[in-house]
């Protein structure tokens, strides 16, 4: 080749330059993603119908409790700590350093029995984030501190 002539990238500076310009997009696409996820703040109306897998257990329209404690008020309450509830030790040792909200409800809407090690909760939880978002929105409609 002549001196003037440029030459071609190696495989692996290819390989590199393909795989930066992936990153961007990736990273890209995920700033877009959590700032829609963010701004989305749940429809209560869903919520209500998702919550119906949990009417087995809770109650979220009224302070009654049943299998599992009422969930009406619940955001901003400490875990456990529901008098009229037979909570188990995990749930209790939960509260010494939790308070309902939406951060803490999140992962536990998804995975109970991870979140809380030892809960008597049977549920295995929502898989899919809009649900999740939806059902705190519908509870946050039953906790008075929130409105």
């Amino acid at each position: 080749m002549s001196a003037g002539w440029p030459t071609a990238p190696s495989f692996d500076e290819a390989f590199a330059v393909q795989r930066i310009k992936t990153l961007r997009a990736f990273a890209s696409l995920m700033a877009v993603s959590t700032a829609v996820h963010a701004a989305d703040p749940g429809n209560p109306e869903h919520g209500a119908a998702v919550f119906k897998k949990c009417m087995i257990c809770h109650v979220v329209t009224e302070p009654v409790n049943k299998i599992g404690p009422t969930l009406n008020g619940v955001i901003g309450r400490v875990p456990g700590k529901l008098i009229d509830d037979k909570y188990s030790r995990a749930m209790t040792k939960c509260g010494a350093d939790h308070v309902w909200d939406e951060a803490t409800l999140t992962p536990c809407l998804a995975e109970p029995r991870k979140e809380v090690r030892g809960t008597k909760m049977a549920f295995v939880g929502l898989r899919k984030e809009q649900d999740i978002a939806d059902v705190i929105a519908c509870i946050k409609t039953f906790s008075p501190s929130v409105q």
